[in-house]
């Protein structure tokens, strides 16, 4: 989801870059480069289509769809299929100037009517959530000047906008192809100017990808100019961590995604690896402020201090993922309030004593805290094997049993994507506690998370259904402010309500770790998502 600055985003009128390569020879990631051959990666799930509003489509349409900019590993935004941009005095309009020549592969122009298109899509169509809610309520429209330059504009200013836009949510599509093909298609072959096509989907196995031998718009982070140099890529989906990672030393794959923290120190020893900590809303607890026990802010703050989450995280995860107190946004994201993740360090007795001011005072045969003869039962709803692995379920049930002293009745009900997705725990009598987590490379994301959720705007997202507004006026101040450290601010302040009010409870950062077969070189890592990028990747002969 790592170093960024909002200034980039706000403070120059004019911002451009150069197109070449941080590095033209393929030999610089080391050995000899062997042109051709087959990447086979192990990745955990697979998504329902190939592009949408979820990370894991993000990481595949990747290799697929071109963005309008990127992100650099210092966080200054780059071009990719936008050579230049200029900000209007105002901050409303963005002004983009397109890449000559650039082609989608069924070969109409990726030109500024296409990239119109694509914004329109996403806002008015339906078609992606996540690009949607990124640029919501800003967003007002897009509009080709001439066939390069593309203006997008904005109802009020929004400075993280370019920041955002690097995402691979915001990949962008042919509408010729989009237009005349059915939905299956669509969603099965997108069609996109990147380095690689999608050459076949088995589903419930893999996706091949295939070389686009014509790709000319790799952006201004690659690793190499020109088309990939390896010919496939086979997109493996192996839920399973033990098979996935063994797969590296049968020499059945060569990358692997999501490495088991207890085979992290080992694939350090044996083959190169990446970690890279997500930007965006931590693994952290919604808690449901609606309904039940929560709707009492020092149930929620004696749940916050009754179990200690930081030996739990560091424990269950081998010390290899990190804690994170900060329910609201992660370590790795800019305007992260470091003051904010240091609230409600574990402590038995004021939980204890909490529990006792609101009334909890009694205690059932099985010495769970009672009130008026009910118990103090919590239903925590949480992502069976697509959320949480089973590391993570594991350091669930440890916490289970340290709220249990405080005389909480912690009922882990795992749930399915299909069941959590499907609208089953969407009623707020469904649950009262459930741990999620949403990459962003920016700290706006506050604002899709914590928007108040009304009946003519609801907001899924608020799964916390705490619906604050001077938390609302502050982040809404931060996203138009376009001084970086007055933004940062803000948002600093919208985390201390946050966390103040227990709105939230904070447990890991979100990880993506890899292992990559030590004779496959330029494997790397999209900055604003961590996204494995292969069309740089060579092996050595």
């Amino acid at each position: 989801m790592k170093a960024r600055t909002a200034a980039v985003l706000a403070a120059a009128v004019l911002a451009t870059a150069s197109l070449s390569a941080c590095g033209s020879d393929p030999a610089a990631g080391g050995g000899t480069p062997k042109a051709g051959g087959t990447i086979v990666y192990g990745h955990v799930q697979e998504p329902p289509c190939i592009f949408g509003g979820w990370i894991q489509q993000a990481y595949i349409s990747r290799q697929v769809l071109d963005g309008l900019v990127t992100l650099a590993e210092d966080g200054t935004v780059k071009p990719w299929l936008a050579t230049k941009w200029a900000v209007s005095p105002d901050g409303l309009k963005y002004t983009f100037t397109l890449k000559d020549g650039v082609k989608f592969t069924d070969g109409t122009p990726v030109d500024a009517e296409a990239v119109a298109w694509n914004f329109d899509y996403w806002e008015n169509k339906g078609g992606n959530s996540t690009a949607k809610v990124s640029i919501d309520p800003y967003y007002k429209a897009a509009k080709a000047i001439d066939a390069s330059t593309v203006e997008i504009e904005f109802n009020t200013p929004f400075p993280p906008f370019l920041t955002l836009a690097t995402q691979g949510y915001f990949g962008i599509q042919s509408p010729t192809a989009f237009k005349s093909r059915t939905e299956k298609e669509n969603c099965e072959k997108p069609i996109g100017s990147g380095g690689f096509t999608v050459k076949e989907w088995k589903h419930g196995e893999e996706v091949v990808l295939a070389k686009n031998p014509g790709y000319t718009s790799w952006p201004a982070t690659a690793k190499h100019e020109g088309p990939a140099i390896v010919d496939e890529v086979r997109w493996k989906f192996v839920a399973d961590g033990v098979s996935r990672y063994a797969s590296l030393s049968t020499g059945e794959s060569h990358v692997v995604y999501e490495v088991p923290t207890v085979n992290w120190k080992d694939a350090q020893s044996r083959y190169q690896t990446i970690r890279y900590i997500t930007p965006g809303k931590p693994v952290s607890f919604y808690i449901n402020t609606r309904t039940g026990p929560f709707t009492d802010a020092a149930v929620r703050k004696a749940f916050a201090y009754g179990a200690d989450r930081k030996s739990a995280v560091e424990a269950g995860f081998h010390g290899v993922i990190p804690y994170e107190g900060n329910p609201a946004v992660s370590q790795a994201t800019p305007g992260y309030n470091a003051e904010v993740a240091k609230a409600y360090a574990y402590d038995p007795a004021k939980a204890n004593q909490l529990l006792d001011e609101a009334g909890w005072t009694q205690r059932n045969a099985d010495k769970v805290r009672t009130k008026d003869g009910k118990p103090l039962t919590i239903k925590l709803v949480y992502g069976s094997g697509f959320i949480f692995t089973q590391e993570g379920a594991t350091v669930l049930q440890v916490l289970q049993e340290q709220w249990k002293q405080i005389g909480f009745d912690i009922k882990l009900i795992p749930a399915t994507q299909a069941e959590l997705w499907g609208g089953k725990y969407t009623d707020p009598s469904t649950f009262d506690a459930t741990p999620s987590y949403w990459t962003s490379p920016a700290p706006s994301i506050l604002w899709i998370v914590w928007r108040p959720s009304t009946t003519e705007k609801p907001n899924g997202s608020n799964r916390s259904f705490y619906n604050n507004e001077t938390l609302s006026a502050v982040i809404q101040q931060a996203n138009s402010e376009p001084d970086a450290t007055k933004a940062n601010d803000l948002y600093g302040q919208a985390q201390k309500i946050i966390q103040d009010d227990a709105a939230g409870i904070g447990l890991y950062t979100q990880n993506s770790t890899y292992a990559v077969a030590q004779n496959l070189k330029n494997v790397w890592l999209e900055k604003s998502q961590g996204e494995p990028v292969f069309s740089d990747a060579y092996f050595t002969g």
